[in-house]
């Protein structure tokens, strides 16, 4: 595959993720449209394709011409909704949508199809560190719907001559992340205790530059074609360190309690919050060495690097 002079269609383009690695490909000599789904936003994207990610979408007019596809975008929330009612709602994006747009694209004659999926799809704990080797095991309803999204892309590399490239990352945190990292973030910010002090677990994630390093890396790398990815910081943390660091890179004192985890555990099954107290207390942990091993590559950053960057100069509006 050529590499200087790439066509790239990049879906979630206004999005936390799909911003940032807009912000990075303007800085090379590809050439990348960005798919939105409302119009323009303020923040300046040049060549634009507004559109649905759902499993009728028409992409022609957006693949004329590209080679390579990284597909961001996807539904990670959905309130109001449990069981099968949630995950049709996560398949109508995940999986139908990932599958039609992936179809689309091989029969354009796209060279390289790059989706982001989750390490959820590995599991929600890890005893050991996960690997690309491992049994899939999605334990809900987003998760399960990025695996078929997998098991749809690996179908259609095998039956075209598109090459296919998923990554699963953990946790991605960088300056106006959303989710659980937002929200750790915001206890923070208001000085709100938290019980977290006694957690000596171990966690993987991702800083924002680091997995648009590494997807930029893949997008001409000869050996990164039909390949599983887990890629992190490469260095596991304690929920308790992470709060510290945010802390110290946010300028505020963390108010941390040392409550005990078997007591915290308890309580979160007593209030049904069983999943955030597994993400905050249990282990997560990933082997990235096949990203190393196989593409040379190693994140630019360290955690605490990649934390000070959260709370430095705004890097974008929205």
């Amino acid at each position: 595959m050529r590499t200087n002079d790439l066509n790239i269609l990049l879906t979630g383009a206004n999005g936390f993720l799909g911003y940032n690695i807009l912000q990075a490909i303007e800085e090379t000599d590809y050439k990348v449209t960005g798919v939105i789904r409302r119009e323009k936003p303020q923040k300046i994207i040049e060549n634009t394709f507004k559109g649905s990610v759902d499993g009728i979408q028409d992409w022609t007019e957006a693949l004329a011409n590209k080679d390579v596809v990284i597909h961001v975008a996807g539904v990670a929330h959905k309130k109001n909704k449990v069981g099968s009612e949630a995950l049709e709602s996560y398949r109508n994006i995940n999986f139908h949508g990932t599958k039609n747009l992936a179809v689309q694209s091989a029969k354009a004659g796209v060279k390289r199809f790059i989706f982001i999926s989750s390490i959820g799809v590995n599991g929600a704990t890890s005893g050991s560190p996960f690997t690309e080797q491992d049994e899939p095991c999605p334990v809900n309803e987003y998760t399960r719907s990025k695996y078929e999204a997998e098991q749809a892309l690996w179908e259609i590399a095998e039956t075209t001559d598109m090459e296919v490239t998923i990554i699963r990352p953990p946790m991605i945190y960088g300056q106006n992340a959303p989710g659980n990292f937002a929200t750790l973030v915001n206890f923070v910010r208001k000085g709100i205790p938290l019980p977290l002090g006694a957690v000596d677990n171990k966690r993987a994630f991702i800083s924002v530059d680091n997995l648009v390093d590494f997807i930029l890396a893949t997008i001409s790398h000869p050996r990164a074609g039909n390949e599983l990815f887990l890629v992190s910081d490469n260095k596991d943390i304690s929920t308790t360190q992470l709060l510290r660091e945010v802390g110290k890179a946010m300028g505020k004192p963390v108010r941390l309690l040392p409550v005990h985890k078997r007591f915290l555990t308890i309580l979160a099954k007593l209030s049904g919050k069983q999943v955030i107290a597994e993400q905050l207390l249990g282990d997560l942990r990933v082997d990235m060495s096949k990203a190393t091993k196989l593409m040379g590559w190693l994140p630019p950053i360290s955690v605490e690097q990649g934390l000070r960057r959260c709370f430095i100069t705004e890097k974008r509006v929205d």
